[in-house]
């Protein structure tokens, strides 16, 4: 399974960014997938999740209202939408693949499969 993330960027303060996940090797409807974001000097950190076929999704605390993970089964993408954007939000953002069944998770470690990153950067 390879994974390509892109649509990170230079934003500011409160707007809002949209990252796509190309999934290839599988297809999106037989993969639970995360989006993992990992900054300078701190550990990596799942910011949403979502099941096989997509009845379970997870966020933590820190961005729950302001984020949505999505898929595109037709074209075999993995989107992360991003809104009021927040410094806090600033890292590499990786997409991340792993073959469970019903249930999805926001452990990194667990994740098998792990694409590039795509760098975001809100300035304040």
């Amino acid at each position: 399974v390879q994974l390509q993330a892109s649509g990170g960027g230079l934003v500011q303060l409160g707007e809002s960014l949209r990252l796509s996940c190309l999934v290839s090797g599988s297809t999106v409807a037989d993969l639970a997938f995360g989006w993992v974001r990992q900054a300078p000097g701190r550990e990596r950190e799942v910011v949403a999740c979502m099941s096989k076929y997509s009845g379970l999704l997870e966020y933590p605390e820190s961005v729950r209202g302001r984020f949505k993970i999505s898929r595109d089964n037709a074209n075999n993408l993995v989107f992360l939408d991003m809104n009021n954007l927040r410094p806090a939000d600033t890292a590499v953002y990786y997409c991340a693949a792993v073959d469970f069944d019903h249930h999805c998770s926001m452990t990194a470690r667990l994740y098998d499969y792990y694409g590039r990153g795509t760098q975001v950067t809100v300035s304040s």
